[in-house]
Formats: structure tokens, sequence, C-alpha cells
């Protein structure tokens, strides 16, 4: 293996996975009033398109052990970007509600698979690197929802919103070519035989679950529902395109600093208080004044979305004795916590077709901000959760 290929191409490789780990659910959002205006779809099944894909995400990752032992961690990935790639690109192709809603489970699939396998790989193969690689990781998963978002709306101007959703299989067969190159170059490393520690033992992993779920819950609410609550204000759909993109960039902004100052952090409590605090402010603006605070409004969320990401996989992963058990913990938090954060824009999509009114749910979001900085303050450093089994 030569060391300085070795050196760039696997940070490249989680850099290209990571950005197509959120288009295909990043772009419905700015087009959703376009895409239920032709295909017939309601308020709550248009909330599916995003329901589905992060509830699909929770279920496979709580199989993630036994995705890893069928498949092997290489082959899983490059499967995973195998069915988002044809999942974007038969929306291009055979556009509707049924292949919406089709896709949407294929590329919730897909994106489970690489999401279940990849903090595992990162784990094994960066050492004292991984906190840094996880937060480039998240970082490039947050981008994807950057660029994609943004995008649509002038992509399907230009030639219709079923080329704007089709389009981002392009980058996912360009992140399916860079990881079978840095696949081969990956040292496999064999796990340690031993007896799987019962997570659902321990009161610190449901906080864990509870605190991923809630933050991502965050997100998805906001990705999916934020720009039909702008163009049900009077705004267009570039307009509300550009509001999710300055939210998603204030994510990255927020997701790069995490990866650059993580490591010099042994208590993460300061950091994920700090997050929650800018999500809470941002919830505040959108529920008091949508339109004069929309744009600061916007920031807040993102950049308090954009550390939570990142900051409570880490914490759940500063939990594992080893890679397995970091992996373990992972795959269990994230499971859990997408089938809790697929509820949120659920009910918003039930509330907006009921109350014909979105700002009860930024209330609520507010209300859970208190929730996750009462986890964070118990979350001490340092503690395994073996340790943390009665606690």
């Amino acid at each position: 293996m030569n060391p300085s290929r070795y050196g760039w191409m696997f940070p490249a490789a989680i850099l290209l996975v990571g950005i197509n780990l959120r288009p295909s659910i990043a772009v419905i959002g700015p087009l959703l009033d376009r895409l239920q205006q032709d295909t017939g779809l309601t308020d709550t099944g248009a909330s599916l398109l995003t329901t589905l894909p992060v509830a699909l995400m929770g279920v496979l990752l709580l199989g993630a052990g036994r995705m890893r032992d069928v498949l092997g961690d290489r082959w899983g990935i490059a499967l995973g970007l195998i069915l988002i790639l044809i999942s974007d690109g038969l929306r291009g192709s055979w556009p509707g509600a049924g292949t919406l809603l089709a896709t949407a489970i294929s590329g919730g699939i897909g994106i489970a698979m690489v999401q279940a396998l990849m903090p595992a790989v990162i784990r094994l193969q960066a050492g004292r690197r991984t906190a840094g690689l996880m937060g480039l990781y998240s970082t490039a998963i947050m981008g994807g929802a950057l660029i994609s978002g943004m995008a649509g709306p002038w992509l399907a101007q230009a030639w219709g919103w079923p080329m704007a959703l089709g389009l981002w299989a392009v980058p996912a067969l360009a992140g399916l070519l860079m990881w079978r190159g840095a696949a081969g170059l990956i040292v496999a490393v064999p796990m340690a035989t031993k007896d799987h520690f019962p997570l659902h033992r321990s009161r610190r992993a449901w906080l864990l679950l509870a605190f991923f779920g809630l933050g991502t819950g965050a997100y998805t609410l906001v990705l999916a529902w934020l720009p039909p609550f702008y163009t049900q204000l009077g705004w267009s759909a570039q307009g509300a395109g550009g509001l999710l993109g300055a939210v998603t960039f204030a994510e990255v902004i927020a997701g790069l600093a995490v990866s650059l100052w993580i490591d010099r952090a042994q208590d993460r409590r300061p950091a994920l208080l700090t997050a929650i605090a800018a999500l809470l402010l941002g919830m505040l603006c959108l529920a008091l004044a949508p339109l004069v605070m929309a744009w600061p409004g916007a920031v807040l969320a993102g950049l308090g979305i954009g550390a939570l990401f990142p900051l409570s996989l880490i914490v759940a992963m500063d939990h594992g004795e080893t890679p397995e058990e970091a992996g373990a913990i992972a795959g269990f938090v994230q499971g859990g916590g997408y089938v809790l954060a697929a509820l949120l824009p659920l009910l918003a999509g039930f509330l907006r077709q009921n109350l014909a009114d979105l700002a009860p749910v930024w209330w609520l979001m507010a209300l859970l901000c208190l929730v996750m900085a009462r986890i964070a303050i118990v979350l001490r450093p340092n503690l395994p959760l073996k340790v943390a089994v009665a606690r």
C-alpha cells in the first residue's frame, strides 16, 4: 500500500461518500409544493418522502452488526451507494407519486447501509484521528444537503423537477468510484471476538439515543418543512431554497469547526450546550417573527444543527472502549435515533394538513431543546458504557 496515496484517498472517499447521503432528501423541500401539485400528494403523504428514508435509516442501523457480518464494510458501503444511485436515476426517468415513495424507501435503505458501516470503518482506520474524520464525514453529509437544497429549485426551473431530482445520480456514481478505489487500500482489521454488551440495558445508551434523535429530528424537520413554511408565507421556491441553503451553509461551518477543534476538548458538554442554545434561538426566531427574523433564525438553527450532528455521534462513540464497541454504540444510537427523528417531519405534515400552520412545530422543537440540554448536562466524559450501565 502507498501510504501517501492512502493518506489522501481515504479522507477523499469519506468526503465524496458523505456528500451523497442527503441530496435525495434535501432536494425535496424546496420543490415540495410543485411536487404535490403535479403528483397529487397530500401534506401527510408528502411528509413520507422525508419520514420513510429517515425511519428506514433507523431500522437498518439497529441491525448494523448483522449487516457487517453478512456484507462486510467495503461491499456494504458500495451496495448502499449503488442503491442511492439507482433511486436518484429512477426519479429522473419515471417521475410520479409512486416512484417518489418507492425511491424514498430504496434510497433510505442505501443511505442507512452506508451510515451503519462508515463510523466503524473510520474508527478502525483513523485511530487517533477518528474525531476529526468523523467531523469531516458529518460535514460532507451536510454539504450534500447544502448543494442539493440550493440547486434544486434552479435546476427544476431550467429542466423540470424530474431532472432536478435525477441529476444526483451523477455524484453518487463519483462517490461509488472513489470508494471502490479507496476500499482496496483499507487495511482489514479483524474485530475481537467477544460477547456483545447489551446496550438496551444501559440508561446512558438510551439517553445518547434520545439526544441524537432529537438533534437529528431538528435537522429533518427543518430540511423537510422550512421551505414549504416560507413558500406558504409568500416566498418563491428559489428564495425558500436559498433560506435552506443558509441553514445548511451554517451547518457546514459548524461541522468544520467541530472537526478542527473537538480533538482538543476532553469534556464535550460546553460545546453541546452552546449548540443547543443556538438551535433554541433559531427556533424562537421562526416561531415569533418568521418574516423579520428569517435569515438570523435560519443561520442560528443551522449552526446548532451542524454542531449537534457530529458532536452527538462523537459523544456516543466516546463511550466505547474498542472500535467494535464504538461501532455498536453508534449503530444503536443512530438506529433508534433516526426512528425518533422520523416522527417530527411526519407530525409537521399532519399539522400542516389539519391546521394549515407550521408555527406550533417550531415551538415544540424549542421545548425539545430544553430536554436536550438536560440530557447533555449528564453526559460526563470518559465514562465507558459498561461502567454506566446502571446510570
